[in-house]
């Protein structure tokens, strides 16, 4: 359950009020619509505690809450509630049709808007002016943004133990943490990845990753390679657990080569990652005839001899990890005192507002802007279309259809609404925009 796919629905802004003050002895009242509240939006906040998306696999489609509509007496409708759904620390956030990566949230309650609420729509009483006194036009709400999402969870940890099934890595983990990971005599025993908190001493600590056991051909999903091989990718630093005994006929050495094909074939960066080398089994006496030759294969190179079943070795084996990412975290550390920024006054471009497309039979106009326009926009109002004109003179459509020689009946689409271009209708817009 480390990923899941869901759909996303922000809240729908609120509408408009169309409404005039009525009261004995106030004969012109003039117009009181409130205004729409806002749309609530999904949120996704990584929440320290959870390890998988099981819940979002129960319930795959997530909406927050819509906005209140405007009422007479200027009261405003209430803003939607925003859906909150909560994650693993870890959780990568795409959006599922173009594969865009949305998120990384690798810090405990780091939070990231997935889909944002549309806006409330004005209500009559915005539109009143000295010569329009009497506006009986409000704005529709703006839709909220809908899409699907995919998750997936790559744990992170600071060391990671890696080897083939049956190596001895869950009960490494079992002996050094306080994990209780599922520990058997048979391949793939470890089916999602454990995590355990190592104790070296007081305030001296770190994350070690029991990844399930991966073989030969696991970079192309063999096994349960894909779904294995992405939760190592955030690992500082390794230890490879060898079984030194041999018992299932396996080849120690070979075992070490063909594991470190298989992560390179996945992530060539992960053969660059650190790694220490531990013996595994060394309790048990097949393991004699074996590792005097894996000594000599790994010549200077220090190993460490264990057994993770008695602890043999175990403590040293630790207390160099501790010792190694110290090491990795200072170089870190360095690294990023010695980088050297500077800060340069960018001009930022001109944001273009919209883009103009010409079609077989007229134009197409997108844009967040103009849809937005439109799309609040009561099209059997006469004075919410005059309203319309005025969105769309303002934003600079209207001189740019007569730039790109527009002409009269042709069709003027934006978003899924289509207009037919009217030189008398721009006329007299233009006309009461002027007495305005």
């Amino acid at each position: 359950m480390d990923t899941a796919r869901i759909q996303i629905k922000a809240g729908n802004g609120g509408n408009g009020c169309i409404s005039f003050r009525r009261e004995k002895f106030v004969p012109r009242g003039g117009p009181d619509g409130g205004d729409g509240g806002h749309g609530g939006n999904v949120i996704l906040v990584a929440t320290l505690g959870m390890s998988t998306l099981i819940d979002l696999h129960h319930n795959p489609r997530q909406s927050a809450e819509n906005g209140g509509h405007g009422t007479g007496k200027k009261r405003d409708g209430a803003d939607g509630l925003d859906r909150i759904i909560k994650v693993p620390v870890g959780t990568i956030i795409r959006d599922f049709n173009t594969e865009e990566m949305l998120a990384d949230l690798t810090q405990p309650e780091q939070s990231v808007i997935v889909a944002r609420g549309g806006i409330g729509g004005k209500g009559n009483s915005r539109f009143k002016s000295s010569t329009f006194q009497t506006p009986r036009v409000a704005e529709k709400g703006e839709p909220g943004i809908e899409r699907e999402i995919s998750l997936e969870v790559k744990i992170i940890a600071d060391v990671g133990l890696v080897g083939y099934p049956n190596a001895g890595k869950s009960t490494l983990l079992s002996r050094t943490s306080a994990a209780n990971p599922k520990i058997a005599s048979y391949p793939f025993t470890t089916l999602i990845p454990n995590l355990g908190v190592v104790r070296i001493d007081q305030e001296q600590n770190f994350v070690l990753a029991d990844i399930p056991g991966l073989i030969d051909g696991a970079h192309k999903g063999g096994g349960l390679g894909h779904q294995f091989l992405r939760h190592i990718e955030r690992t500082k630093m390794f230890i490879h657990v060898i079984d030194l005994s041999a018992t299932d006929g396996r080849d120690p050495i070979k075992d070490y080569e063909q594991l470190n094909l298989e992560l390179g074939h996945y992530n060539s960066l992960l053969t660059e990652l650190p790694q220490i080398i531990a013996l595994n089994k060394i309790d048990m006496p097949e393991s004699n005839s074996n590792i005097e030759r894996v000594k000599t294969y790994f010549g200077k190179r220090k190993v460490f001899p264990i057994s993770a079943i008695t602890g043999e070795g175990v403590n040293a084996l630790m207390q160099q990890a501790y010792r190694s990412l110290q090491y990795l975290e200072s170089k870190a550390r360095e690294a990023a005192e010695s980088t050297i920024t500077f800060e340069h006054e960018i001009t930022p471009e001109p944001r273009q507002r919209f883009e103009l497309e010409k079609s077989d039979d007229g134009f197409i106009i997108t844009g967040d802007e103009p849809k937005r326009a439109v799309v609040m926009t009561d099209m059997d109002n006469e004075q919410a279309l005059m309203l319309l004109f005025r969105k769309l003179k303002k934003m600079g459509v209207i001189n740019a259809l007569t730039r790109s020689g527009v002409k009269e009946g042709d069709t003027i689409t934006i978003d899924d609404f289509e207009f037919t271009y009217s030189p008398k209708i721009i006329k007299s817009y233009d006309k009461t925009m002027t007495n305005e």
